[in-house]
């Protein structure tokens, strides 16, 4: 078993949450390593330990993220599209500060490619072409067309264009998905 020391999580957490929050009230090119070592309340020795700058914790942050999404994906791939996205939402809920800051900010326009990318690949491995409803539908259509609804109903959740609770907008996207795949 690897023994995980809590200094450095609890000092990862606390240079990941500093860097949320400063892209929340400022444009990313405006963060500085200072700000975010003292709004962590660390030194910026620490932040250079763990993170080569701060595109490298920007781009650790998404990947993370990203992970999580696919691994929820594939322990949930039996579920139906409701129940899936209502573990979605679970976790962006759990993370609303990261998405909300993340899919709205001007300064971290790849994680939206890179989620619309991951969206896409998990919709392709549900996508009947060969029978159904989509029979005869080309796939380099039909899979950004669902992908891009997908991601942006969820930016539109987080942006407060779409003021449901995120049970309910889970379970209609589900209720979509499910009528249309």
């Amino acid at each position: 078993m690897i023994k995980v020391d809590r200094r450095i999580v609890k000092s990862q957490s606390s240079i990941k949450n500093a860097f949320i929050e400063l892209m929340s009230e400022k444009n990313l090119d405006d963060i500085t390593i200072q700000d975010i070592a003292d709004r962590a309340n660390v030194g910026r020795r620490t932040i250079y330990l763990h993170y080569l700058d701060k595109f490298d914790l920007l781009d650790k942050l998404m990947e993370e993220h990203i992970n999580e999404l696919r691994r929820l994906c594939q322990t949930s791939s039996e579920l139906s599209f409701v129940e899936a996205n209502l573990i979605w939402f679970a976790y962006f809920e759990k993370n609303h500060s990261f998405f909300s800051t993340i899919l709205t900010s001007k300064g971290a326009p790849s994680f939206r490619s890179r989620f619309l990318k991951l969206v896409m690949e998990e919709l392709e491995n549900e996508l009947n072409l060969k029978e159904g409803i989509n029979q005869g539908l080309n796939k380099a259509i039909v899979l950004p067309f669902f992908g891009t609804a997908i991601v942006g109903t969820i930016e539109s959740y987080f942006t407060n264009e779409i003021r449901e609770p995120a049970p309910l907008v889970a379970e209609q996207l589900g209720r979509l998905l499910e009528r249309n795949l």
